[in-house]
């Protein structure tokens, strides 16, 4: 954004500790992703306050992994996650990971376990959810509650020893029982997991709670501010009492309000569901709110930052119209894309009076919003052409200013034309569109001295090339789908995408790259599928030139 503004809360929060020399003026922050699911848009906000911070106040920013659920962790999640973060434009100084840790976070239980801070429990999850109590209720303590430090530190060597099997045992941190937090009634810090680690294989048998290994983490790398969503000001005081006990850098976490999108759901379990039951074709489907499938959509990383910008950071939740990411992403492409003809619902134009076998060739601008039109290309014109069907009215209206029979419009870059006649099949469908070209109205050159209001675009009919074009529309038919009675995949828009099989396009576009924007002239901004091949050219849409859904709804 090109205007001023004002310092959100945290960057005042940095400043402060800037004046008043707090850890040495160092600022380091962390983007700490599970490697459990592709990230989305609401982690875009994350990787552009944490870099972003870091960038602006010269400090650094880590990359770490929290891997410490082997059993949803994958390769496959933490290569994305890398590649989304550099698409985005950032880079981190060190790529770490809490399975780092794991020694040290091993020692430092212990080290609780000694001071009588933790003791291994033998109950069942559903006997401990039952003895915390509820909200207003204290919980209650148990009989392995008062086990000797000497009995836990053995039982927890065993634990780590795999002595036991999967939820036999845990280890918990001795808090309080009463307390107004929940997550203060002694949470758990290690549970058995005899699962493969995708980093550390088979060699424990034991894994951290986040809560446990989050902090510490934190505090083993001397992270300033640790930047969290608000769901996590409640495990705030966990967080500062493990640090504390354990003597750790004092590490400070601050919250931020989440992403809230519209139209979409933002739970990596429920975006997990739509792939795996098949909803939507992949992480990276250009439907979903995933980074990777706002990349393969064609959304830019310039638009994406800009609307993190925009949306700001604040303390309070609420929910964003996807009407400014669609704005955004609008106005970058504007700026950027080059332009092409395509004709989506293509119907043959022939002109008569254009001499059979004859072929031209026209300039037109590659983007008339940069000054000197960012260049020009070539394309061909002959005596048929296809237009969009939408682009003839046979019985047109009073202010129908494209092409009927006995109306006047402008080809593009070409000639002024006038509607003559029509050919139908039996089912009354038009078939082809007959009309005359008046010769002097060549554009750059016209003297015909005639005026027209429209001007439609067109490709020759013996040059086009054919490709596939995906009309992507709104995931969910409702603004806020987790919020709804039932199953939220039951509001899922049918018409989320729309297969347009035989588009005709300019010769230029078979030249597309996989990445590289381009607008299709008065049908929107699109860019080459990843899966595209020579002999089989695939556009999706990225957003349309104009935001027609409230109309449209």
């Amino acid at each position: 954004m090109s205007e001023e503004r004002s310092l959100n809360f945290i960057e005042e929060i940095v400043e402060a500790d800037i004046a008043a020399g707090k850890n040495d003026g160092r600022v380091l922050t962390r983007f700490p992703p599970e490697p459990n699911g592709y990230l989305h848009i609401g982690h875009a906000k994350s990787i552009c306050l944490n870099f972003g911070l870091a960038k602006k106040y010269n400090g650094k920013t880590n990359l770490r992994f929290d891997d410490t659920n082997p059993a949803k962790e994958e390769v496959e999640y933490v290569d994305s996650i890398k590649e989304d973060v550099k698409w985005l434009g950032f880079e981190w100084a060190e790529e770490l990971y809490a399975s780092d840790y794991f020694d040290q976070l091993y020692d430092l239980a212990v080290e609780l376990i000694k001071q009588g801070l933790a003791y291994v429990d033998d109950s069942t999850a559903e006997e401990i959810a039952i003895q915390k109590g509820t909200p207003t209720e204290p919980g209650v303590a148990n009989q392995y509650r008062s086990r000797s430090v000497e009995e836990n530190l053995q039982l927890f060597a065993d634990m780590k020893a795999g002595k036991y099997p999967d939820g036999a045992k845990v280890l918990r941190a001795k808090l309080d029982l009463a307390s107004t937090n929940m997550h203060l009634r002694d949470p758990l810090m290690y549970r058995i997991k005899h699962t493969h680690h995708h980093r550390t294989g088979d060699a424990w048998c034991i894994y951290p709670m986040y809560d446990f290994a989050h902090g510490q983490s934190d505090a083993i790398e001397h992270i300033t501010h640790s930047i969290c969503t608000v769901e996590f000001i409640p495990h705030r005081p966990l967080y500062e009492w493990f640090i504390e006990k354990l003597n750790l850098f004092p590490s400070k976490q601050y919250e931020f309000a989440r992403l809230n999108l519209n139209y979409t759901v933002m739970s990596k379990r429920k975006l997990l569901q739509l792939v795996e039951e098949g909803h939507v074709d992949g992480w990276d489907d250009p439907r979903m709110p995933t980074i990777s499938g706002l990349r393969r959509r064609g959304y830019t990383p310039a638009s994406i930052r800009e609307f993190c910008e925009r949306i700001g950071v604040a303390k309070r939740e609420n929910m964003i119209d996807v009407g400014l990411l669609e704005f955004c992403i609008r106005e970058d492409l504007n700026k950027t894309a080059w332009r092409r003809m395509a004709v989506l619902d293509p119907v043959k134009l022939v002109i008569d009076n254009y001499p059979e076998g004859k072929t031209e060739t026209f300039h037109g601008e590659n983007n008339p919003e940069v000054e000197g039109g960012d260049g020009s290309r070539e394309f061909p014109f002959g005596r048929e052409l296809w237009i969009e069907r939408d682009d003839f009215m046979e019985e047109p209206t009073k202010k129908y200013f494209r092409l009927g029979i006995g109306l006047m419009v402008r080809l593009k870059n070409a000639y002024i034309i006038k509607g003559e006649s029509i050919v139908k099949d039996a089912d009354g469908n038009i078939t082809e569109i007959h009309c005359s070209y008046i010769p002097e109205s060549k554009s750059g050159n016209d003297t015909s001295g005639i005026n027209v209001k429209g001007t439609i675009h067109w490709v020759s009919a013996d040059h086009a090339k054919s490709a596939e074009v995906r009309l992507y529309d709104r995931l969910f038919q409702v603004e806020d789908p987790s919020s709804e009675d039932g199953d939220f995949k039951e509001y899922i828009n049918p018409n989320s995408l729309h297969v347009l099989p035989t588009v005709y396009i300019e010769p230029d576009l078979a030249n597309a790259k996989v990445g590289t924007p381009v607008q299709f002239m008065r049908k929107g901004y699109f860019t080459l599928d990843k899966n595209s091949t020579p002999d089989n050219l695939v556009f999706n849409r990225t957003v349309t030139l104009k935001d027609g859904w409230v109309k449209k709804g």
